[in-house]
């Protein structure tokens, strides 16, 4: 009776487990497609798309690698994203404790108006957003990008942070507050540690995003020292038109330092999505 009924278990989440492969194959072979197409030279892509590289060739990943333009890139998009999760993830923390531990007059109506910035798509507001950013002098500049996605940033990790700042227990406050513990030292000694994987996950969410942002370092960056990876990757591209395979192997070590972070992160990330859909 008891492997009749772990048979039938079985057989109810094959579909799900058939279904999770199908997706990792369709997610992993675009990447296969393009680290191997990196080993190939231009000539052997035309005669031979999708067969193995034949010799295989290094060179395509050395001269990127060897390229100080990438390197540049790399630093410039590492810059920019390390800027944007600092100020988004601390200027929503605060945000997000005086919204969840503290009462005072108009408190859910300042939290519908920063869930109401989630409604804002970025595109629309690019015609301001530029006139501003020349108002202030700040094309060209880091903070041009940076001070932006912080601000695009900031609805969806108050609203994330506020719900686990929320479930921490008020009598962990009251005992520290009789300890002596200040509003603000409970806030950093206390609050911060017991809520960091809601912290992973916000941060992740911040340098990914940052990361993959094309759209507004395109518009605020004309000086080449600045070019992040995907602005970096569409000038490559067009320098390069004609050499496919050395495309591919930009594309390739563009993605590694993301995929590297993630590969860090991926438990605070896990964590922090597993522990808010236990609260919620």
């Amino acid at each position: 009776m008891s492997a009749n009924t772990a048979l039938r278990r079985r057989l109810r989440t094959l579909p799900v487990y058939i279904t999770v492969w199908l997706i990792g194959v369709v997610m992993v072979t675009p990447l296969l497609f393009a680290l191997i197409s990196g080993f190939k030279s231009t000539k052997q892509l035309s005669d031979n798309l999708f067969g193995l590289p034949d010799p295989w060739l290094t060179s395509n990943y050395t001269s990127v690698l060897g390229s100080m333009e990438f390197w540049r890139s790399v630093g410039s998009s590492t810059l920019i994203a390390v800027g944007t999760t600092i100020l988004t993830v601390g200027v929503s923390a605060l945000a997000a404790y005086a919204l969840a531990r503290f009462a005072f007059r108009g408190r859910e109506l300042l939290f519908s108006i920063f869930t109401m910035g989630l409604m804002l798509p970025f595109a629309v507001a690019i015609i301001p957003l530029f006139i501003l950013l020349r108002t202030m002098d700040l094309l060209d500049n880091p903070m041009g990008v940076i001070l932006p996605q912080a601000a695009f940033g900031l609805p969806i990790t108050i609203i994330i942070l506020r719900g686990f700042f929320r479930e921490i227990p008020g009598e962990i406050e009251e005992a520290a507050i009789l300890d002596g513990c200040s509003a603000f030292g409970f806030f950093w000694r206390i609050l911060l540690p017991m809520a960091r994987p809601a912290l992973g996950t916000v941060s992740v969410l911040a340098i990914v995003g940052s990361w993959n942002n094309f759209f507004l370092p395109l518009l605020v960056f004309n000086d080449p020292k600045w070019w992040t990876i995907p602005v970096g990757i569409q000038q490559f591209q067009g320098q390069y038109s004609a050499d496919t395979a050395r495309i591919f192997a930009y594309l390739v070590l563009a993605m590694v330092p993301a995929l590297g972070f993630y590969a860090v992160a991926e438990r605070q990330l896990i964590g922090g999505i597993t522990l808010g859909a236990t609260k919620g």
